[in-house]
């Protein structure tokens, strides 16, 4: 099987595409690239000085670089809707990429009480995605891209106990919230086929990225994955699958892609397949469902 490099990305002149998490890490890396064959690159994060800071860097790679800076706070349902309202003074957007997160926190809630994890992970890109979902869903082309995990793996969700209030497993957490961008992908790219829209539904996942994620992983633990995390993918090639979902030419709704070599863990990117609970109808659509509750947020597809 032929490697996929960044050099496989076709040029992006005229595409507008909103990264969620774009200031550091595989969002960067995913958001210079795309920057690079000629889109017009939203940086959707928290922090204005970080965000010039990636600015800055992807200009001085690239000068004509076209990008803006979207004050994103995944957080706050409020930071999210305000957030997507600057976007919406896009003339257009053919991509939206899921890709911020936080990894294994000790247990803290979002603005709105949200277990962080979920909140985060899930609630807050479900929200995001439904407030563009006007401007999406109508584009050719367009395409919306969950980054998730081989976490999802281990992932399930606990509907009787979804914001950790009776417990919290940080590890459990984040396979959930890994699982639930599986389930979120497949049902809506199951609305999105039903409503004959021109939009796809994707997701990937990085393998093992050595990237900020990692900056809560206990002490005891970052000691046993050292030996691990001296064979892990740099953040520009755990970028390869996100870049290959939100890009490639063969790509169908529903696809999910992730590294090549050991595992998944390492190396390039292919299509490559979840596990089978994440294609459980009935549970995507009880995720749904509790998701538009909590959130707020309804689709108009």
């Amino acid at each position: 099987m032929t490697d996929y490099r960044e050099s496989d990305v076709p040029d992006q002149s005229g595409k507008t595409i909103l990264v969620t998490g774009a200031n550091t890490g595989i969002g960067y890396d995913a958001a210079r690239v795309l920057a690079a064959r000629g889109a017009r690159v939203l940086l959707g994060c928290r922090s204005e000085e970080k965000a010039d800071e990636a600015i800055n860097k992807i200009k001085a790679l690239h000068p004509d670089a076209d990008v803006r800076w979207i004050p994103l706070d995944l957080a706050s349902l409020k930071s999210v809707e305000e957030a997507a309202n600057q976007v919406k003074e896009e003339p257009q957007l053919d991509g939206l990429i899921n890709n911020a997160g936080v990894m294994v926190p000790p247990k803290m809630e979002t603005a709105d009480g949200f277990e962080l994890q979920f909140g985060v992970n899930h609630l807050g890109h479900f929200a995001l995605t439904g407030h563009l979902m006007e401007m999406l869903k109508d584009r050719p082309g367009a395409r919306i891209v969950n980054v998730s995990s081989l976490a999802h793996r281990n992932g399930r969700i606990h509907y009787d106990d979804i914001h950790a209030e009776k417990s919290y497993n940080r590890m459990e957490r984040y396979g959930m919230s890994k699982f639930a961008n599986i389930l979120f992908t497949y049902e809506l790219q199951r609305k999105l086929e039903a409503a004959n829209s021109a939009a796809i539904s994707v997701a990937c996942h990085p393998g093992g990225s050595s990237t900020e994620l990692g900056r809560h992983i206990p002490p005891v633990f970052a000691v046993l994955f050292l030996p691990l995390a001296l064979i892990m993918n740099s953040s520009a090639e755990g970028a390869l699958p996100t870049l290959l979902a939100a890009t490639g030419d063969d790509v169908a709704g529903g696809d999910y892609f992730g590294p090549m070599k050991m595992g998944e863990m390492r190396h390039s990117a292919h299509k490559v397949n979840t596990i089978p609970a994440s294609k459980d109808a009935a549970d995507a659509a009880r995720l749904w469902d509790v998701s538009t509750e909590l959130t707020g947020v309804s689709y108009s597809i």
